[in-house]
């Protein structure tokens, strides 16, 4: 702790506190938004599995309630492989360097669709869980929905 604090003081000292203070907070900001961002990602995505506690299964919800989400080689590194959320989910004590050798060796896990960085963007727009269609989807779903239910059935 005083070693973290002494090179806290020393770059402090030169650079000047406002601009170790804009580092720090640059710094912590894209960190934690990039947190935010996995953890929205691996369990707000296109086909995820969402049940009632009277249905729910762990196995299901482990494997299908978790995404597995593909990053390029450095991003999964960066990551600590977290990419691998379904198996982690469904074994939380597997080491996160060991999650890959994992899905490698298991053809269940193979069998996972990936979620990419392109497609992870699609779920931006998923806000609801729609319990007639069982899918996640966005806030234009629900004005559908109203102006279906407001308007008269046809051929009356």
């Amino acid at each position: 702790m005083s070693r973290w604090l002494g090179m806290a003081a020393l770059l402090t000292w030169l650079m000047s506190l406002k601009a170790y203070l804009v580092i720090q907070v640059t710094v912590l900001m894209i960190a934690g938004s990039v947190g935010v961002w996995l953890f929205y990602v691996q369990h707000q995505f296109e086909g995820a599995y969402w049940e009632r506690r009277g249905q729910w299964d762990y196995v299901t919800a482990a494997l299908h309630g978790s995404s597995y989400y593909r990053l390029p080689k450095v991003l999964q590194w960066f990551t600590g492989n977290i990419g691998f959320h379904h198996i982690h989910h469904l074994s939380p004590t597997i080491p996160n360097y060991r999650l890959e050798e994992c899905h490698r060796a298991t053809p269940m896990f193979q069998r996972m669709e990936p979620i990419t960085l392109w497609r992870s963007l699609q779920s931006l727009s998923f806000r609801l869980w729609d319990e007639q269609r069982r899918q996640l989807v966005g806030f234009g779903r629900l004005k559908t929905a109203r102006r279906e239910m407001s308007s008269p059935p046809a051929g009356r």
